[in-house]
């Protein structure tokens, strides 16, 4: 599911140009931009020429809450006009500029990266760096879809069950430093929070039936199978009663010895239904999940960087066994398994499915906030240990990978999107203003 957002956009013109001709390129992108689903437009139908007119559309634009907005260059104008907007609205902004038209009588008729070139001037000299440019007659979707994701962090209801995983130093944050830098404010509970909550036997029997027939179920008594379908239905519900858009949860040590299996196999199933979870109470990699949730990614998977190969230049992509069932591959076994825990794991198994994936890591480190990201192909292979894994091949070798990530102190959880993504992950940590780390 996409994240909702809210954006202004509005067209900046002067009659010394040919603003009729912009007038129609704009009605034209304007209809474009309401194909896109999820996003609400607020749109100021005319060109907006004088002060008085940037005045206007910016008390609008400010009433509407927006949460960004695309200021096109129709022609090239007034620079007072994109600064009057930034002024009133202080929200992320594209600077888009329409291509140049066939010239008539030998005269520039729009002028509009002219236009474009003077905000983006204007905007950066008066310590705004938060702007990103385009030249074209339709929107930047990989911006529009860095909104959603900045939208999706800022209307955040992001909890914690338990705590960070024991030793787990890496994972920890700073809350209101996180506060300040994302608007994500963090709730705490305990962990038997979420599995004393009241379900009936017929929900338990209901997620039963989905658990055998999602997995194999062989290695697993009856008895851990019911655990998992009632922790599956009880958390469903600590998640609708808290309205948690995400949940990091401390799974181990604790919860094999408190509730008698851990949470793996559960998180695999509600994961594929779309809930956001992340393990070993990892904070920020609840908050990188739900951003790639926004922007159109499936299912996030929240793996570690494992058992590379520089001979043949791959790296699994490896959990104890918590990726979400639908992005199994279809080929192996697909088992519910007890290798760890003393035998009270209960974890998913199965290899990924193929295909192009992107990687992301909102981090922070130094007082920073830092978003790592890369890009690769998860290939197939057999089924040759427990957990949940797919073998990638990066764009880089993957020695320098390892390198870059040792070297930056990147924590060792990273996620894993199907879909090429990356430009939507640059575009977001220029608008949040993190630091990019690649390869």
């Amino acid at each position: 599911m996409m994240q909702n957002a809210k954006i202004g956009v509005l067209c900046l013109g002067r009659y010394t140009y040919d603003v009729a001709a912009s007038r129609e390129i704009y009605k034209t992108a304007v209809a474009d931009l309401r194909t896109i689903p999820d996003i609400d437009w607020e749109i100021i139908e005319e060109p907006v020429i004088e002060k008085p007119d940037a005045e206007s559309a910016a008390a609008r634009l400010k009433a509407a809450g927006v949460d960004a907005v695309a200021i096109i260059s129709g022609t090239f104008h007034l620079g007072h006009l994109a600064l009057i907007i930034d002024r009133a609205v202080r929200k992320p902004v594209l600077l888009w500029a329409f291509n140049e038209l066939p010239y008539d009588g030998g005269k520039i008729r729009l002028n509009s990266v002219c236009g474009m070139n003077l905000n983006a001037s204007n905007l950066y000299k008066s310590g705004n760096d938060n702007f990103i440019c385009t030249v074209s007659d339709t929107i930047d979707r990989e911006w529009v879809d860095a909104i959603r994701m900045k939208a999706a962090i800022e209307h955040a209801h992001i909890g914690v069950a338990g705590y960070r995983a024991d030793g787990f130093f890496n994972l920890d944050i700073d809350e209101l430093d996180n506060f300040r830098k994302t608007g994500v404010l963090l709730d705490h509970y305990e962990l038997a929070d979420m599995f004393s909550s009241e379900v009936s036997d017929e929900e338990i029997a209901e997620r039963e039936k989905q658990v055998r027939a999602k997995f194999r179920c062989g290695g697993v008594t009856d008895e851990q199978v019911r655990k998992v379908a009632r922790l599956c239905a009880s958390t469903e519900k600590f998640l609708d009663k808290n309205k948690l858009d995400a949940l990091a949860i401390r799974c181990w040590p604790e919860y094999a010895n408190n509730y008698g299996i851990a949470p793996c196999a559960m998180m695999s199933l509600l994961q594929s239904d779309g809930r956001i979870l992340s393990c070993e109470g990892d904070a920020e990699g609840a908050e990188t999940m739900l951003a790639c949730q926004a922007a159109g990614c499936e299912t996030p998977y929240l793996a570690d960087l494992s058992q590379v190969n520089f001979d043949e230049n791959y790296a699994l992509m490896w959990h104890c066994g918590v990726a979400p069932v639908n992005l199994w591959d279809g080929c192996c076994d697909c088992t519910l398994d007890t290798y760890f825990a003393g035998g009270r794991g209960v974890t998913a198994g199965f290899v990924m499915k193929s295909g192009r994936v992107s990687f992301v890591r909102i981090d922070s480190a130094r007082g920073k906030t830092r978003l790592f990201i890369t890009e690769g192909v998860a290939e197939p292979m057999d089924k040759l240990l427990s957990g949940t894994y797919a073998k990638v091949r990066f764009n880089y070798p993957v020695r320098d990978l390892i390198g870059r990530v040792t070297e930056t102190g990147v924590a060792h959880h990273i996620v894993m999107c199907y879909g090429e993504y990356v430009n939507v992950y640059r575009k977001l940590a220029k608008i949040m203003g993190w630091e990019i780390i690649e390869p």
